[in-house]
């Protein structure tokens, strides 16, 4: 049986439900001339949270100023309804490297969801060269969910608006078969 870093370094572009394009920047490479590896963190992050705004009701733009409201609109129907009184705190992340890239490439970012627990998600990200198949990143992290005010876990657990968002992007046991779920 292959081992688990094999098996990231065997993902291909159709393991991820939902996709997102970053255009790298100068600033983002570093002395060796590739990705810094912070840069990573910041991909996973703004995949990840532009799919909890779009798709699990997450608002963090009215929660910092409640004067501000969004409702979904004809031109932007992925927008949830749905608003969430949660916030996600990242507990742990992973990166695995498999091959450099740097400016000026153009990435294609894959995510998915590996675990979905009663409060809990852990993500994976896999980062490609335009163009090319083979992965060069994998990468990703765990969130709790926790009640705003508090910061801690509900005995309820996640809320279900956000539950539903996230088990669209569920890939059971973690492999590289997503065919039981849907592209976005």
């Amino acid at each position: 049986m292959p081992s688990e870093i094999a098996l990231k370094k065997r993902r291909l572009r159709s393991d991820y439900i939902y996709h997102q394009t970053h255009r790298t920047r100068w600033f983002d490479n570093d002395m060796y001339a590739h990705l810094n590896n912070t840069v990573y963190a910041t991909l996973f992050d703004s995949i990840i949270n532009t799919y909890l705004i779009n798709h699990c009701g997450m608002d963090p733009f009215t929660h910092n100023n409640p004067t501000l409201t969004t409702t979904p609109t004809p031109s932007n129907p992925a927008e949830s309804a749905f608003k969430s009184s949660q916030v996600g705190i990242m507990v742990s992340s992973y990166c695995d490297y498999f091959s450099s890239v740097s400016f000026p490439d153009i990435l294609d970012l894959g995510l998915r969801v590996i675990k979905l627990g009663n409060s809990s998600v852990t993500y994976e990200v896999g980062v490609f060269k335009q163009g090319e198949e083979d992965v060069k990143v994998v990468g990703g992290y765990t969130h709790v969910f926790v009640a705003r005010e508090t910061m801690r876990p509900t005995k309820e657990g996640m809320e279900g608006g956000v539950r539903k968002g996230l088990e669209r992007l569920f890939v059971r046991g973690g492999g590289g078969d997503t065919s039981g779920a849907a592209k976005l």
